[in-house]
């Protein structure tokens, strides 16, 4: 069962780390360093001699005080001397955040004094090895050798420096466990976990938070959970009457997940239940809370002509828990640039009827404008894949238009943001194109359409800071693929694509092997790929 609900949706949404605060509403303060000790010993004689009370004072950003305090801060102020009021005012400039930032950085031509200095440099330095970082997904059918790779995910311990443990999921319902551990291209590839987990083709995979299980989401229109120890299947979720596109583990419950399909629907999974059997496939469950049409435009109270077109649902492309609400799941679909943010807290009734019809989850916040309408195209697009911002880009929601453009949005209101990232060869006209940020929260990958095989990676350190009027950072190409590049992700500064020419390779920053490939490029392109462009 789900946690019992609080009062309201704003209870739950305030005092969290990651919300983005205006002055106004962020309280900063801190007490004066302790004076020479000749000046405190005057003034405590004056004090003495007066009668009067030594005051503590404390520099503040809150504007939100009462009148009661404001009265008595003014009335304060005639008894603080002239000579106090200056050290108040040098020291409030000394400790500015603007001052934080170093001279060079802020010297920069086209920089803000908020902006950051740009990392592209480090960027434009990934290489991958022919030999040692391409890793092979073979096929089980005899009449072919390589199968697509559609889904890749590292564990969450890669990700916070632990070995890099990457889960490839095929076109065939496959699943290979590999690591992807920087080797000498002499030695042989480590060895790999393989095990089939679906009977069609797998478009999503996610690992838990403590990675002891691996969710897959398939055609066969299931979502299957594997135990990462003994490879077996331990649930079999069932909801869906059409393809599941994307799975989403709720970070603050291991039990909950939730999926979204083809068919337009959003499900809530507790592995809690109790399951039933079928067709010789133990613990089948069904979803605990479901959300039909979570794209769809509401309905009218008329009834459709008869032999009217019924157009396609609306897929759930994507979907993400922030971390600014327990109870909150943002979701995208494949019609517009719409996000919805849904309160998953069930309601409380004090009357309960055996006729009664659970309603769906109510939304606290949607997209006021689409921003897929904003630039060439007038018409709206779908959204392919979501990233949630994390340490520098916390408060941010990064999306991957079917506009060949990465959108940016603001928590938890979904409004989109002007900040933009595009690239002349970046194609994103499929939905299987993935977009993943590095756990840092600075670099964000993007994969592309098209028969280049490229891989786009993006500085976006500055998404919340960059002035409208910066100049827009131009991405890097990595080129080493054939086909379209699908699946990305992120392990530190250790990324990995998935192509259609059936292989996953890994990037990583090397300045030095980079330089060597632009000094001798006819020599090296028989070992190495490398950004596209110079330094």
């Amino acid at each position: 069962m789900l946690p019992s609900p609080s009062s309201s949706p704003r209870a739950i949404l305030e005092n969290r780390t990651n919300v983005l605060r205006t002055p106004a509403q962020s309280k900063l303060s801190f007490s004066l360093p302790t004076p020479p000790e000749d000046r405190r010993a005057k003034r405590r004689a004056a004090n003495t001699a007066t009668g009067g009370l030594q005051k503590r004072i404390k520099l503040s950003l809150n504007d939100s005080c009462d009148e009661s305090s404001d009265s008595e801060e003014s009335e304060s102020d005639s008894d603080v001397e002239m000579e106090d009021v200056a050290l108040v005012s040098a020291r409030s400039r000394r400790y500015t955040p603007f001052m934080t930032r170093t001279r060079a950085a802020l010297r920069q031509p086209g920089m803000t004094r908020q902006e950051c200095p740009s990392t592209r440099a480090i960027l434009q330095s990934f290489v991958s090895s022919h030999k040692s970082d391409v890793y092979k997904c073979q096929s089980t059918d005899v009449n072919a050798y390589l199968t697509p790779p559609y889904a890749c995910s590292y564990t969450h311990s890669a990700k916070n420096g632990g070995s890099p443990i990457l889960a490839v999921a095929t076109e065939q319902g496959s699943v290979h466990v590999l690591n992807t551990s920087r080797r000498k291209d002499w030695d042989p590839e480590p060895p790999r976990t393989t095990w089939q987990t679906h009977n069609n083709g797998i478009f999503d995979a996610k690992w838990n938070m403590d990675d002891t299980l691996l969710a897959t989401c398939s055609g066969d229109q299931s979502t299957r959970i594997t135990c990462s120890t003994t490879n077996n299947v331990t649930h079999v979720l069932r909801g869906h009457t059409s393809t599941v596109k994307c799975i989403a583990w709720d970070p603050n419950h291991k039990d909950l997940l939730s999926t979204g399909g083809r068919d337009g629907t959003i499900c809530i999974w507790d592995l809690r239940m109790a399951g039933a059997t079928e067709d010789d496939e133990p613990n089948v469950l069904a979803p605990v809370i479901s959300i039909p049409g979570a794209h769809e435009e509401p309905k009218g109270k008329g009834r459709p002509r008869r032999g009217k077109h019924v157009p396609a649902p609306r897929s759930v492309t994507n979907l993400l828990y922030p971390e600014i609400g327990p109870y909150g799941l943002i979701s995208s679909g494949s019609f517009d640039g719409i996000l919805k943010y849904w309160d998953l807290r069930l309601p409380t009734s004090t009357r309960k009827t055996k006729s009664m019809k659970p309603k769906p989850p109510p939304t606290i916040y949607t997209s006021p404008i689409d921003p897929t309408t904003l630039h060439d195209s007038r018409r709206p697009r779908g959204i392919i894949r979501l990233a949630a911002g994390t340490g520098p880009t916390a408060g941010l929601v990064f999306a991957l238009g079917a506009d060949s453009r990465v959108h940016t949005y603001s928590l938890p209101s979904l409004e989109a943001r002007k900040t933009g990232y595009v690239h002349e060869n970046m194609q994103t006209n499929s939905f299987y194109v993935g977009l993943a940020l590095s756990p840092c929260g600075r670099w964000l990958a993007s994969g592309s359409t098209g028969t280049k095989g490229s891989t786009f990676l993006f500085d976006v350190t500055d998404a919340a800071r960059v002035s409208p009027s910066a100049p827009v950072q131009k991405g890097v190409e990595l080129k080493g693929q054939l086909g379209e590049v699908g699946a990305v992700d992120w392990a530190g500064t250790t990324l990995a694509s998935c192509a259609d020419d059936g292989t996953v390779r890994v990037w990583r920053p090397d300045i030095e092997t980079y330089r060597a490939c632009v000094e001798s490029p006819d020599e090296r392109k028989w070992d190495w790929s490398w950004a596209v462009g110079e330094l």
